[in-house]
């Protein structure tokens, strides 16, 4: 059984196993195996990835945050007309994936927590109104409406969260 309570979430670098990273969708397994370094070194994406202790190598988890504008139009009008006339800014939850061996044991739940701090951490110096995710199925739908994502415009499954509801 995994101990989520002592996963170690750190930024993605050579040292981390990615290739038998295997959570069921393949589109998230190719992009932690063969995108994600790219990414981060293109600065267009930080990744984030959480191991257990017992190693600390190999990929249990992993997320990518980047950034983004909110037009007002997408949020609902009860929020939009408390803010400004411009775009908002925002931070992307553009993936999280749980590797198949540690899905249900919570790792998913800490992968979001441990955004969220972070998010909040660099809003403090830099503003930021909300994070959004783009849920890949309805599955990860359910998940973030759990935390009270609530959808963002008509683009299907793109949720948002303000963050002084956090």
């Amino acid at each position: 059984m995994m101990d989520c309570a002592n996963l170690l979430i750190r930024a993605l670098d050579g040292s981390h196993e990615r290739a038998g990273f295997h959570c069921g969708i393949a589109s998230l397994d190719d992009y932690l195996q063969k995108q994600a370094r790219q990414d981060v070194k293109r600065r267009v994406s930080r990744v984030y990835a959480a191991t257990a202790p017992d190693h600390p190598d190999k990929v249990v988890g992993y997320y990518t945050l980047s950034t983004l504008s909110i037009e007002l139009d997408h949020l609902p009008e009860s929020i939009a007309r408390k803010l400004p006339r411009r775009p908002v800014p925002a931070v992307l939850l553009g993936r999280l994936a749980v590797d198949k061996i540690a899905q249900g044991h919570g790792v998913g739940k800490m992968l979001l927590v441990d955004a969220l701090k972070r998010t909040l951490a660099v809003s403090d110096e830099i503003a930021i109104y909300a994070m959004v995710v783009d849920a890949i199925n309805e599955q990860a739908q359910g998940f973030y409406a759990q935390f009270d994502f609530s959808p963002l415009g008509a683009e299907g499954r793109r949720l948002f969260l303000p963050l002084q509801s956090v």
